[in-house]
């Protein structure tokens, strides 16, 4: 009777989705990772999470590294639009709309950047510094990045398609940028040395470029690895 029960097709079914469930809640190696777990995280600029708002705009959004590089825009008529729900910040070039931090950002070597964005112009600068001239990141064609870095320019185009709402991660490793959306490597990365300056998100130097569109998360790295660019993604 005992084994009768324990064989019951019934019961059989209830164990395997038990078990599926204590599988399906784990992460390989135990908790599942974040960004903090990374020694060479120098900004995380997360997902709902930082946000002071002025009314219906967001007037700080603060680092969630350690190194305390607060995103903060003290004029209400740059402030970008802030949605409650989803966590989006909405940029406005026609307004100028930006963040900056006074902690200057530079990498000299490897490098990674993850952001999640939906850019809805064709010239809009997402990541740059706008206290130092030709340093950007900036939404160049539909389907384009340009990358400028100390004056020397670069431009990283999707395998096919155009982007949308999107998570993108460019990695530098050896000078060589490497583009992924979505999770998947684009087929044509691009070599570009030199210092990468970063001070603000959503604009650059002087005040130009504006981006237009929505940023939800914005991740920041002085490495470049595999396992990196797989956790991110």
């Amino acid at each position: 009777w005992i084994s009768y029960l324990l064989l019951r097709p019934s019961n059989i079914m209830l164990a395997l989705k038990q078990a599926l469930s204590l599988v399906s809640t784990k992460v390989a190696g135990g908790a599942a990772w974040t960004p903090t777990d990374e020694g060479k995280l120098e900004a995380w600029y997360e997902n709902k999470v930082g946000i002071t708002r002025n009314g219906s705009t967001v007037s700080e959004w603060a680092d969630q590294s350690t190194n305390s590089r607060d995103m903060v825009q003290a004029d209400a008529t740059e402030q970008p639009a802030y949605n409650t729900v989803t966590g989006d910040l909405t940029f406005d070039s026609s307004n100028g709309t930006n963040l900056q931090t006074t902690s200057q950002m530079s990498f000299s070597a490897d490098f990674t950047l993850g952001i999640k964005m939906f850019p809805t112009s064709t010239n809009g600068t997402f990541v740059a510094d706008n206290t130092t001239a030709n340093e950007l990141f900036k939404i160049s064609a539909s389907d384009a990045i340009t990358i400028k870095i100390d004056g020397s320019t670069s431009v990283i185009s999707l395998d096919s398609g155009t982007f949308g709402d999107d998570y993108i991660v460019l990695t530098r490793a050896s000078d060589v940028f490497t583009l992924y959306k979505n999770g998947v490597a684009q087929s044509n990365p691009q070599t570009l040395a030199g210092t990468i300056d970063i001070d603000a998100i959503g604009i650059r130097r002087t005040d130009v470029n504006g981006f237009d569109g929505t940023i939800q998360e914005v991740q920041i790295y002085s490495t470049s690895n595999a396992t990196l660019t797989a956790n991110i993604n």
